[in-house]
């Protein structure tokens, strides 16, 4: 674990200028508020609406990012007049409560700004309960956040738009469907059902702080698809958390809420929660179990009691997530693993075909994009084939197959990337035989994808060593996708179908 956070590839030190500028833009938010007079509740939750602001804004322009982080208050105030509205109203109070939840997890249909808003919602509610909040203080709160949201925007969009530099990230969108069929609404229903399993017993083991176990259902669900993802986020959520209590006992509780030290341990915490969140959530987590005990040592509540009782529901948070995607509308992990998949293949396809038409000499021909949604793709595959992989999975079958999966996609990438980089040589020239082998990567990728049953992969004929550059990454596709049929397409009950 700590090989994965410290020694993960970070190309274009992308997490690091991430992590920073998330530090120095609640950083300043928080300042900013400070000298625009409010109190350190408005402090805080300026702080805690930057955060989304700089950390779930995700689209693939910097315009696009722009009209998101925009939109972050429109949905925002309103949720948080509500949410203080109807603070000495429990019953009405908790329905609206999985109200919120539910939209914002369907909002995920519409994309990265939907995620967005969705996150943005979510976040404003519990902030409410949080702190607490009554309608005569909304004034503050609603100046804070917007204030906080422009400065955030500011440093993002201002002082620091590394992304003007970068290309275009391209969008992937998730498995779709109608109705039920559709993941989406099937996880609006299932985080409806956890939250309201967290929501009642969370109550029952605090009337002050249930609002713990509703956050941990939430966030168990945010980016993830299949009941395996979830599975194993809610694992990491509460392996992270038992960690981040014993450092916050060991960090936070012996501060007593000093200010100095406090103010840079959380400077600390938001770098770990930004620069860790894409390579490991169990250290997001314990970054943010820190964080909170310190925001609480700043409040001046926070003891050992306080950091066991946020344990508890946590794993009451994650007890009703687990529950929800195994028994209320499942969606198997075969099930998204296979559609990621057959998009990967599919876009390996796309890949050749262009860099083909490219060799042939065809100027309008681009294969350098495909290659972008290609590495999308297979990101989206190892996250899907992570529960399958998991070191405490017990099927050993299913992971030794979900493994070679995963390496022979890495070898089909690699020898994508590499007949793409050849078709960027204006020296490289076309070969006849390159129009037979593009049409058997066509029909292996056909036959993995969409086939009849009978229709196998086209056999791999004995290929004599190519000296074509174009020709050696062509067989070497071929043999990969040939080998692709073994645990692609093996028998119902085997190890990557029904998992």
């Amino acid at each position: 674990m700590l090989k994965r956070v410290f020694v993960a590839p970070d190309p274009g030190r992308t997490r690091l200028r991430f992590a920073t500028r998330a530090v120095l833009g609640i950083g300043l938010a928080v300042a900013v508020c400070g000298l625009a007079g409010h109190s350190l509740v408005g402090a805080v939750i300026g702080g805690l609406a930057a955060l989304p602001a700089l950390f779930t804004v995700t689209d693939a322009t910097v315009r696009g990012q722009a009209v998101t982080t925009a939109s972050l208050p429109l949905v925002g105030l309103p949720v948080l007049a509500v949410a203080a509205g109807v603070h000495d109203q429990p019953v009405v109070r908790d329905l609206v409560f999985l109200a919120v939840v539910g939209a914002g997890v369907y909002a995920r249909r519409w994309g990265p700004r939907g995620h967005s808003l969705g996150v943005f919602a979510f976040m404003t509610y519990f902030i409410a309960q949080f702190l607490q909040a009554t309608p005569r203080q909304l004034p503050e709160l609603y100046a804070a956040v917007v204030l906080s949201v422009l400065v955030a925007a500011a440093v993002r969009f201002g002082l620091w738009c590394y992304e003007r530099r970068l290309p275009p990230a391209p969008a992937v969108a998730p498995p779709a469907g109608a109705g039920l069929a559709r993941i989406t609404t099937r996880q609006a229903i299932q985080a409806t059902v956890g939250a309201g399993f967290a929501l009642v017993v969370g109550q029952l083991v605090s009337g002050e702080r249930w609002y713990w176990a509703v956050g941990a259902t939430w966030w168990i669900f945010v980016n993830t698809t299949s009941r395996g993802e979830t599975l194993v986020r809610g694992f990491r959520r509460v392996l992270g958390t038992v960690l981040g209590i014993g450092l916050a006992v060991l960090a936070a509780v012996p501060l007593h809420g000093a200010a100095a030290p406090s103010v840079a341990l959380i400077a600390v915490c938001v770098f770990g929660i930004f620069y860790t969140a894409a390579v490991s959530y169990t250290w997001m987590m314990l970054c943010v179990t820190l964080l909170a005990g310190l925001l609480y040592g700043l409040l001046g509540v926070l003891d050992p009691a306080l950091l066991a009782l946020r344990l508890v529901e946590t794993g009451v948070g994650a007890l009703g997530a687990v529950l929800a995607v195994l028994f209320v509308l499942p969606v198997t992990t075969h099930r998204v693993t296979d559609a990621w998949i057959q998009r990967a293949l599919r876009s390996v396809h796309a890949c050749t075909a262009e860099t083909a038409a490219r060799l042939a000499g065809d100027p309008d021909a681009d294969p350098a994009p495909g290659v972008a949604d290609l590495e999308l793709l297979l990101a989206r595959v190892r996250l899907a084939v992570a529960p399958l992989v998991h070191p405490l999975n017990p099927m050993l079958g299913r992971k030794r197959r979900a493994r070679r999966v995963l390496a022979l996609l890495d070898d089909c990438a690699r020898e994508v990337r590499g007949l793409v980089a050849v078709a960027a040589d204006p020296e490289a020239s076309h070969d006849a035989r390159l129009a037979a082998a593009c049409w058997r990567v066509q029909a292996a990728v056909e036959a993995l994808t969409g086939g009849p049953a009978e229709q196998g992969v086209p056999a791999l004929a004995t290929q004599p060593p190519a000296a074509e550059p174009a020709l050696a990454h062509l067989h070497g596709l071929e043999r990969a996708l040939a080998e692709l049929a073994t645990p692609l397409r093996a028998p119902s009950g085997s190890p990557l179908v029904g998992a």
